[in-house]
């Protein structure tokens, strides 16, 4: 995710803990989406993760650019 800010994520994850746990977060919706999928799980449910997922990328993306912006 968002490989063209792999410095700026290295160090925003070092600098703010709130950053770091959405980032994780994301990751771990990423994977129990993957799993949920190859076990062919409830659409819904997939659906209602993807969201969530979505919503977190654009609060670490909307970080990234706040960040950057202030260097």
């Amino acid at each position: 995710m968002f490989h063209e800010y792999r410095d700026l994520i290295s160090e925003l994850k070092q600098k703010d803990a709130h950053f770091h746990k959405l980032f994780d977060k994301h990751n771990a919706l990423d994977d129990q989406i993957v799993e949920l999928e190859k076990k062919h799980a409830d659409q819904f449910e997939i659906e209602s993760l993807k969201k969530e997922k979505l919503k977190l990328k654009d609060e670490v993306y909307d970080a990234i650019i706040k960040y950057k912006n202030s260097k």
